[in-house]
């Protein structure tokens, strides 16, 4: 420790230029993770506060919701057979609120739930983001294709599908509204093995999200782009510290002809990894929650500390796996031809 620390004040350049580019990976690393985590949110936060479980749809749907149509006895006979079951249905739409403002919104009916609102016919209750753009509860909204009205009867936390706020509705009203008596999905919580039903097909909550064209892109190219900065940081630090090594094969030599083991050598090696490191992170992990506070309040971003942690974890060890691959060389060194090479 006492000889790692010393040759990091002595190179304070060197290492300052090393934790300055991992500090502003990692930094971008977290703001892209939030970002992707709040994009997921904002894309699909209807079924993902929802608890595991499986979801049905037709077969015929071939794994597009909004195609899918179950037949009444079918919804009735699963409802009957499991007591916590719930139908759903989902419809992009919009509503105009008292000032005649189109508001786009995605309609939710379902049966009666605890996992969704139960609403009386005309009643809607609204995704939160809507009362800060001055819907009030008691306010009446309207539909172009809809000759009844909705009274908004409060509103809810975190309902939001594709990038759009719920609207929860009367399952009456959904019918006037959208021409069918068929709902889309049935949902089975807290079931990890789904049950085999008669013409439908199941998947389970990462399954169903992954239907959803707009948010399986949407993640894979964020994530892309997170896994592709991590690797930039395991050769960073794979080079930094080849480089280094080259430049002390003399020294190595040295060490090594006075009794210095080569597990010594790779002592100091990861100490000097782990003080850099820990240093950059911990300063991009300030700094990216605080992001996480200041960030504008319609920008979806959302970084909760379980996932920053689980980041800082994964540098640590690609800072490991690097180091540790620069350092193979130094196994291989032996004494009176490092001495001289090093003389040269």
């Amino acid at each position: 420790m006492n000889i790692a620390w010393k040759e990091i004040k002595k190179n304070k350049a060197k290492f300052l230029i090393l934790g300055s580019i991992i500090f502003l990976v990692s930094f971008l690393t977290f703001i892209i993770s939030g970002l992707a985590n709040g994009l997921s949110k904002d894309n699909a936060a209807l079924i993902k506060n929802l608890p595991d479980g499986q979801f049905y749809m037709t077969k015929e749907a071939e794994e597009t919701y909004n195609l899918s149509s179950i037949d009444r006895s079918v919804q009735e006979s699963v409802l009957n057979e499991y007591k916590d079951a719930v139908a759903f249905s989902i419809g992009m739409g919009f509503v105009n609120d008292e000032r005649d403002k189109q508001r786009s919104v995605s309609f939710v009916t379902s049966t009666d739930s605890k996992l969704f609102p139960n609403l009386n016919k005309g009643e809607v209750i609204l995704d939160s983001s809507l009362k800060k753009e001055g819907i009030k509860v008691g306010d009446t909204l309207t539909h172009d294709q809809y000759d009844g009205t909705f009274v908004v009867k409060g509103f809810v936390d975190e309902a939001k599908y594709s990038h759009t706020p719920v609207a929860y509705i009367n399952e009456v009203d959904y019918q006037g509204m959208f021409a069918t008596e068929d709902l889309q999905l049935i949902f089975l919580p807290n079931i990890d093995e789904a049950p085999l039903v008669n013409g439908l097909q199941s998947f389970s909550n990462k399954e169903f999200l992954a239907t959803i064209p707009s948010y399986n892109a949407e993640q894979m190219s964020l994530n892309m782009i997170i896994w592709f900065l991590i690797v930039i940081s395991c050769m960073l630090f794979a080079i930094f510290f080849y480089m280094m090594n080259v430049q002390k094969i003399g020294l190595y030599g040295i060490l090594k002809a006075i009794g210095m083991k080569t597990s010594r050598l790779f002592t100091i090696m990861w100490t000097q990894m782990l003080i850099i490191t820990a240093a950059s992170i911990l300063l991009s992990i300030a700094c990216s929650q605080l992001f996480n506070l200041i960030a504008p309040e319609g920008m979806p971003f959302s970084l909760p500390v379980l996932t920053t942690l689980k980041l800082a974890g994964v540098f640590l060890v690609i800072g490991f796996t690097g180091s540790t691959l620069s350092g193979i060389q130094i196994k291989k060194i032996e004494p009176l031809k490092a001495i001289q090479q090093g003389e040269m």
